[in-house]
């Protein structure tokens, strides 16, 4: 079984794999960007209150976000906070990154997540079906 957190009302493990990439696929995360990147998620992650346990950056051109959070944030909460922050801080620190991006955006709007549990879809379902019933 995964790690398990323990709530005031809750017990819970919530994780998510997140994966985005820069607008138009432009591969301007070189490796300096890429660690202030690095810096820059695990730092919002902490001031709003979730863990990346894995971030890595591919072809220098869209993220990897392992995220571990509580279940009263949303996804999208979530992906809005570290996209929004790193994308206006790397774009005001990095001006090089706007000669290849116009129009001040770093990333591509959309993004991918795929919930990560420690137990199967069917061993879950297994579980449900084999319930009792009176």
């Amino acid at each position: 079984m995964g790690k398990l957190h323990h709530g005031r009302t809750c017990v819970y493990n919530v994780n998510y794999h997140i994966v985005w990439s820069t607008k138009y696929r432009r591969k301007v995360l070189n490796s300096k960007i890429e660690k202030r990147l690095k810096e820059i998620l695990t730092k919002v992650a902490i001031d709003k209150g979730f863990e990346i346990v894995e971030i890595e950056v591919g072809l220098k051109d869209h993220v990897h976000v392992f995220v571990s959070a509580i279940p009263k944030l949303s996804i999208s909460y979530i992906v809005k906070m570290l996209k929004g922050i790193s994308g206006r801080l790397l774009m005001k620190e990095f001006p090089e990154i706007s000669q290849l991006l116009w129009k001040g955006e770093l990333w591509n709007p959309s993004y991918y997540v795929e919930t990560i549990g420690s137990i199967s879809e069917e061993a879950i379902k297994k579980y449900i079906n084999d319930q009792e019933k009176e």
